[in-house]
């Protein structure tokens, strides 16, 4: 049981709080983030001694919002969000007759478009990369680096996915990485190309031969043998990489390149080749989204329409299938 887990079980409102969450893990979610969020309400309703449900009023949930101020309005409705949906469930379980929760969410902006990282500045990236120089702590840090960001432009991976990444699950006969336990705690099967599988085989080679024979649990991309490099540490070199060069300042409009753009970069290339090459979108959809690893779809169509070159690829399209009936029409 986890410390959250534990301090939660003190009182009866603690006890709803861990059966909500084991509720939760029970559909595959991790939940950890949420945990932590639900926790904190408890403890702000022990201090006032409330320990029972029922005692919650709405007043109550305002107050706890105003004592945990979050600077962007997404960030105050994921937390309004998740206690919203643990008192709604409570309403379904009988433990109470009506939500306390009556605040509605903030209202947003429009979502910034992402930097995106078209080859150019892609080969840019991981040429600066590779350049890094070696540390007492940090052996290989350029090729180690280059090949982390390669992975993440060239399969869409999130940053804890390659981190977490064992030499076990580094296929290089089928050209295949395992990506375990990721996000909504799924496991999914990621194909390589030949390319891809050539650096991380030469990669392997050259880190077996400096640091000898590594366990098949052993994660790929360490600088201590059975650490893997945090996902902290590979967001912060990026940001030093990309920080104030001419070669990755956003145009108007655009938001700072970020490690997961590299992720954004993959998914919006995929779409465009698909755009150019006539196949059908909507259609091969489902393909992305199984591949990024989405819960559905409808997270991946939001890639449709983050970039103008994508609605410029799909309104080609549109005048090419239907200028003939047009004309025939006005014939």
């Amino acid at each position: 049981m986890s410390p959250v887990m534990q301090s939660s079980s003190r009182t009866p409102l603690g006890e709803d709080i861990q059966r909500y969450v084991h509720y939760k893990r029970a559909l595959g979610r991790r939940y950890l983030i949420e945990e932590s969020a639900l926790s904190m309400l408890e403890r702000f309703l022990r201090e006032r001694q409330v320990d029972q449900v029922s005692g919650v009023h709405p007043e109550l949930i305002e107050a706890f919002l105003a004592s945990r101020r979050r600077r962007t309005a997404r960030s105050h409705n994921h937390l309004l969000g998740v206690i919203r949906c643990f008192f709604d469930w409570l309403v379904v379980q009988e433990r109470i007759a009506h939500s306390p929760v009556r605040l509605g969410p903030r209202r947003t902006g429009p979502r910034p478009m992402p930097f995106l990282f078209d080859p150019v500045r892609a080969k840019r990236l991981l040429d600066i990369a590779r350049a890094l120089p070696d540390r007492p702590k940090g052996p290989c840090r350029g090729p180690t680096y280059h090949l982390i960001f390669a992975t993440m432009y060239t399969l869409g991976l999130r940053v804890g996915e390659v981190s977490r990444l064992q030499l076990r699950d580094v296929d290089l006969d089928r050209c295949v990485l395992s990506i375990r336990q990721t996000k909504f705690a799924k496991d999914r099967l990621v194909p390589f190309g030949p390319k891809l599988g050539a650096k991380l085989a030469e990669y392997i080679v050259e880190m077996a031969d400096r640091a000898g024979r590594r366990h098949p649990q052993a994660p790929v991309f360490s600088f201590r043998r059975a650490h893997p490099i945090d996902p902290g540490t590979i967001s912060h070199t990026f940001g030093y990489l990309v920080r104030g060069h001419p070669a990755f300042l956003p145009p108007p409009g655009v938001s700072a390149p970020k490690l997961h753009c590299l992720r954004h970069s993959f998914a919006v290339g995929t779409l465009l080749r698909w755009y150019r090459s006539g196949v059908d979108v909507s259609a091969r959809l489902i393909y992305l989204s199984t591949f990024l690893g989405h819960v559905n779809p409808d997270s991946t169509a939001w890639y449709l329409s983050i970039t103008a070159e994508l609605l410029d690829e799909a309104n080609e399209r549109f005048e090419r299938y239907a200028s003939p009936a047009i004309g025939a029409l006005r014939r």
